[in-house]
């Protein structure tokens, strides 16, 4: 049987085989099906429009990043996903050799389709291989290696040859289906292994729902910024073909450095008035490398800042579920849907027949819009997360000494049987409609009930509550 530490030295090996090989393929992903630098600088080689492959190609990785949870249970059916998957993207990306034809979209699609699942079927590898304290660091270094691959195949496509960056791509897809092959091949063994680390599963669908949100809500302004900032600054191809990322790199960087006591809340709120900024920047200054840098830097430098926030949040998701494709994909999907919208709106917006300062402050309206809403549902989202937080924790605990603890905070707070009954379910994570079905109550009379629960232990909600009885362990 293998020790414990040896056991931990190969989870810290895969861990760095899960990343190099997500790493790979997402630079592929971001370089060439997800509004890549190659499809564009292939179009133009061609004399043709990109617009059409470019909004296929997202709405296909939206539809398999919510396909995969309904057809991935398993980390061994994951990994098999992925292999069949990344196979047929390199042999999909070579039909991008010849001429545009009907196979150049059919093939977009397809590999953008997988291209969802694919990544959604990685969120098994991210729980498994990583702690949990550590999903920021892992989210972190997925995004800056990626990123900084991508940057070398924008490079190549741009100002070598669209067909050698199609190449080069085709190359990291090879690099991540050899990385592939080097995690556990044993379905037996891994879900065992896998499946220890499952606790009893709570209801995610409102943090959920709310990060979803929150996420299509940031990411309507990266949909704008592809459609309203970036186009103008097309002249400045050797300028936009390498910097575009970097401020995005930097950001995460130095927020995954930063110590877990950082006001969060802070900090997204910087990031809020860095958007804001890059927008009015963008309507009093030209279209000089300058502007170019300044304006870039406050864009892409806050997108860092949201999208290590969110990975890092959906990450923390993962334990809460029994799938971690499904919450991944679910999760990724919102971003998607945010670009795609971003897009959309942005792509109406310059269509219009309006002037190009007007355009503009159309296009900051919207982005203000949006800003108004993030501290609401910042705030609320970290709420509902810390109480599903603590439910993970009671969670981890014996269901023996689940009891006890539970039946000492009843005596201590003096609380009546039935009173007694509520809070252990309260501790459930089980609403007040399901309590009143299962113990035959109205809901009036459950609410009744939880109130004198709180005055009686001196809490306002249920996640104080939930803390107070940790306290007792």
């Amino acid at each position: 049987m293998e020790s414990k530490g040896s056991r931990k030295v190969n989870q810290i090996n895969e861990r760095r085989v899960s990343i190099i090989l997500f790493s790979f393929f997402s630079s592929w992903q971001l370089a060439f099906p997800f509004q890549g630098q190659i499809l564009y600088a292939l179009a133009d080689y061609h004399h043709i429009s990109a617009e059409g492959f470019v909004f296929g190609a997202i709405a296909a990785i939206l539809a398999g990043l919510l396909l995969s949870g309904t057809i991935i249970k398993t980390i061994f059916m994951a990994k098999r996903l992925m292999q069949i998957s990344v196979a047929y993207c390199i042999v999909a990306s070579g039909v991008f050799f010849l001429s545009p034809s009907f196979l150049w979209f059919i093939g977009l699609l397809t590999v953008s389709l997988l291209t969802g699942s694919c990544v959604a079927a990685w969120g098994f590898y991210f729980k498994r291989y990583t702690l949990k304290n550590e999903r920021t660091k892992t989210a972190a270094d997925v995004l800056i290696y990626s990123n900084i691959l991508m940057i070398l195949l924008n490079i190549a496509a741009l100002h070598i040859s669209p067909r050698i960056g199609l190449g080069l791509s085709m190359l990291m897809l090879g690099a991540a289906f050899l990385f592939l092959l080097r995690l556990p091949e044993t379905a037996e063994a891994t879900d065992s292994i896998y499946h220890e680390h499952v606790v009893n599963p709570v209801s995610i669908v409102n943090p959920l729902a709310l990060l979803c949100l929150f996420i299509v809500v940031i990411t309507i302004n990266s949909g704008l910024m592809y459609q309203v900032i970036n186009p103008a600054f097309k002249h400045l191809g050797w300028l936009t073909s390498w910097y575009w990322a970097t401020p995005y790199i930097i950001s995460i960087y130095i927020m995954s450095k930063l110590s877990k006591k950082t006001n969060c809340a802070y900090i997204l709120n910087i990031a809020i008035a860095m958007i804001g900024f890059s927008f009015i920047l963008f309507m009093l200054f030209d279209r000089s490398a300058w502007s170019y840098i300044i304006i870039n830097t406050l864009m892409l430098g806050a997108c860092g800042i949201f999208d290590l926030f969110w990975w890092s949040i959906l990450g923390e998701m993962l334990d809460l579920d029994n799938n971690p494709a499904k919450v991944f994909g679910i999760g990724l999907s919102a971003n998607v849907l945010g670009v795609l919208l971003g897009g959309l709106i942005g792509k109406a917006i310059t269509a219009s027949d309006i002037q190009s300062p007007n355009t503009t402050l159309l296009a900051l309206g919207v982005v203000c819009i949006t800003l108004v809403l993030l501290p609401l549902l910042q705030k609320s989202l970290l709420f509902l997360l810390k109480e599903h937080a603590f439910l993970t924790m009671i969670y981890e605990i014996p269901p023996n000494k689940q009891n006890n603890i539970i039946r000492d905070f009843t005596l201590s707070g003096q609380l009546t049987e039935r009173e007694g009954e509520i809070a252990a379910l309260l501790l459930m994570g089980k609403t007040y409609r399901i309590i009143a079905e299962e113990l035959h109550l109205s809901k009036n009379t459950v609410k009744t009930h939880v109130k004198n629960i709180y005055s009686k232990t001196g809490v306002q909600n249920r996640t104080e509550l939930i803390n107070r009885v940790l306290k007792i362990e």
